[in-house]
């Protein structure tokens, strides 16, 4: 029999693939022009507003060197996430990761997919000019150093939890391979390549709709999905280690710490009514991405949190940034 032996978080902004300089000085040139924000009620707003309603002393919290620091938690949280997954001796691991019009796009976008194809596909980067943004440089950084790259797919498990899925009310959209030109999505080539690194680990990529309307998963649904995976993992006659990761989140682009701890902690104390009952109005643009914790986090109930690396992302004065989270579930050995 299959057994969900461990889980994993991590986020995974462009912050975590982005240079020291760049967390110190790229991205208070950048925050301004962004047309992504919200505030912590939800409202849609912009920099200027946010900026005007920061507390007094927000520009001590992002100075270069606060943003070193926090330039350094991120790179040891992430090294030792990366270890744990490792150490766990995973036989597959499922990617619960969102698309932004990636694989797909809005003329066509489903809630819920899962890749079930026999590898799934990252690409070279583009060749280097002298020109290019630190921006382009870290968004390059997620593909590969000099060759395409075919990652190995658990994929009769995969195509057996789409059927399965399906029997249970679930419309799950199946992918057996990607079009020309097409790659995994960022919240995929950050597990492979940041994460995973050189280990050779079939994966599972199952995808959600977290950021664009105007059919979003409710946290409900998000639940859900996560106990009808749980048990259906525990199932699969095979057996197999198997391991799931949420990739994405938690709140962006403003740090809402509140929103964040109260997602972590419901999460560890395993409150699925909490979860569940998350106001959907929380979740837009990147903090839309809290719905793959939502349904890891139910995925693992039987499992204890063991170990969270929270860091406060602030980027500029108006508090704009990321709340990055890593976490480990304890490993069954």
């Amino acid at each position: 029999m299959a057994q969900l032996v461990a889980a994993f978080g991590s986020s995974h902004s462009i912050m975590l693939v982005s240079q020291r300089e760049d967390w110190q000085h790229g991205f208070r040139a950048i925050d301004p022009k962004n047309v992504h924000y919200h505030d912590k009620h939800g409202n849609k707003t912009d920099y200027d507003a946010l900026l005007a309603a920061a507390p007094a002393g927000t520009e001590a919290m992002v100075t270069p060197e606060k943003m070193s620091e926090r330039f350094d938690a991120a790179e040891a949280a992430m090294d030792q996430l990366s270890q744990r997954i490792r150490d766990a001796r995973l036989d597959v691991l499922l990617i619960v990761g969102d698309d932004q019009t990636e694989l797909f796009r809005t003329t066509n976008n489903p809630a819920f997919a899962i890749y079930y194809g026999e590898t799934i596909r990252n690409t070279a980067r583009e060749p280097a000019s002298p020109s290019d943004s630190w921006v382009k440089s870290a968004r390059m950084w997620r593909h590969e150093p000099e060759a395409d790259r075919d990652y190995p797919v658990k994929s009769d498990l995969a195509e057996w939890l789409i059927r399965q899925l399906c029997d249970r009310d679930f419309d799950i959209a199946a992918m057996d391979g990607l079009e020309r030109g097409q790659f995994e999505g960022h919240a995929f080539q950050f597990i492979h390549r940041r994460l995973l690194k050189e280990q050779v680990l079939p994966v599972i990529p199952v995808i959600l709709n977290t950021f664009d309307p105007p059919n979003q998963p409710t946290p409900r649904r998000c639940v859900a999905l996560g106990a009808a995976l749980r048990e259906l993992i525990a199932a699969w006659p095979q057996d197999l280690r198997v391991g799931v990761i949420a990739s994405g989140g938690l709140s962006h682009f403003v740090v809402d710490e509140a929103l964040d701890q109260q997602v972590i902690t419901a999460i560890r104390n395993k409150d699925s009514a909490t979860l569940a009952a998350l106001d959907p109005k929380l979740l837009q643009a990147g903090s839309s991405e809290i719905r793959n914790w939502l349904v890891v986090g139910e995925m693992a109930r039987d499992l204890d949190v063991e170990w969270v690396e929270y860091v406060p992302g602030y980027r500029t004065p108006a508090l704009t940034g990321t709340g990055l989270a890593f976490a480990a579930w304890r490993t069954l050995f």
